[in-house]
């Protein structure tokens, strides 16, 4: 974790201040490379933008690369390092998550985006609890001691847990909604998929209030996955921030360092504590999506009223 600043107007530590820039993204102002704006959106780019082209540059070369050497030594050979962690993943998803929900018609259709969602959320849940630029700024400091306006200082600013951006989960959970509306189209037919959304032979009365309702609950869906993801990786580094702040809350309060460093073994402890949360949390977060999205689609496939 990067070390926190003062506050120049009161001269004490701002705790506010050091966990939204720790679990916020990057300022727009002050982008890693700045781009044009373009029809109102401005497409420079950020400390999130920059994560997310880190983890898929990294799942693309790993899992090629994996692939490819298992593919190069023939059918017959065993996977082995992490070819064989990821064959148990792609088990695991196809027969546990996928299979269950849409059928075994189509569960090699909707396999790939499920597996893709459960990779890329994972990795970059996992990557955000590696201090990867707090060590980095670490290393600035005491060694390179670059200017203000350099790029290792510009990565500074930001949280690396790109899933706890909301504008990231809404576009993973947008993919979901049309999956959805593809997944019934593909099954039943476009015209018929928008049928299905309300059960059939009933009086004209209830039609009145149960389309709009259905309606909403198109939306909700993908509402519902944007907020769950983002929430929960944001919520787990906000905890350990504020505990770690105490350290130095007391401080300020009390005017003396020895306030601050009796709270160090406890702040530590709780943050180790939910720090080991937190890694659990990665692993059911990324699951959680993929087996809601996997339902999702399941119940445009499999209509029951």
């Amino acid at each position: 974790m990067a070390v926190p600043k003062h506050d120049a107007g009161s001269g004490g530590f701002d705790a506010a201040k050091v966990i939204i820039e720790h679990v916020s993204n990057s300022p727009l102002d002050h982008p890693i490379i700045p781009l044009p704006t373009v029809f109102g959106i401005n497409l420079s780019v950020t400390k999130h933008v920059l994560m997310l082209w880190l983890v898929a540059g990294f799942l693309l070369v790993v899992v090629t690369w994996s692939v490819r050497k298992y593919l190069r030594k023939g059918a017959q050979a065993s996977p082995s390092g992490f070819m064989s962690v990821l064959e148990v993943m792609v088990e695991f998803i196809r027969d546990s998550v996928v299979l269950p929900n849409v059928g075994r018609k189509y569960v090699n259709t909707w396999t790939p985006l499920a597996l893709t969602f459960f990779l890329f959320i994972l990795t970059a849940n996992v990557v955000g609890l590696v201090p990867i630029f707090e060590f980095l700024g670490l290393v600035d400091r005491l060694l390179l001691h670059t200017s203000e306006h350099s790029i290792i200082n510009q990565v500074l600013h930001g949280g690396t847990t790109a899933t706890g951006n909301y504008n990231v989960t809404a576009a993973l959970a947008t993919i979901t909604f049309f999956a959805i509306i593809a997944a019934g189209s593909k099954a039943h037919g476009f015209i018929q998929h928008w049928k299905n959304l309300v059960p059939h032979g009933l009086a004209w009365p209830i039609y009145i209030l149960l389309i709009p309702i259905e309606v909403m609950g198109m939306f909700v869906k993908p509402f519902a996955l944007t907020m769950r993801l983002a929430a929960n990786m944001t919520g787990g580094h906000i905890a350990i921030l504020a505990i770690t702040s105490l350290v130095f809350i007391l401080s300020n309060l009390f005017h003396t360092s020895w306030a601050g460093l009796g709270m160090l073994p406890i702040s530590i402890g709780l943050a180790v504590g939910i720090s080991g949360l937190e890694i659990i949390v990665v692993l059911v977060q990324a699951y959680v999506f993929t087996t809601l999205t996997a339902v999702f689609i399941g119940m445009a496939i499999n209509v029951h009223h």
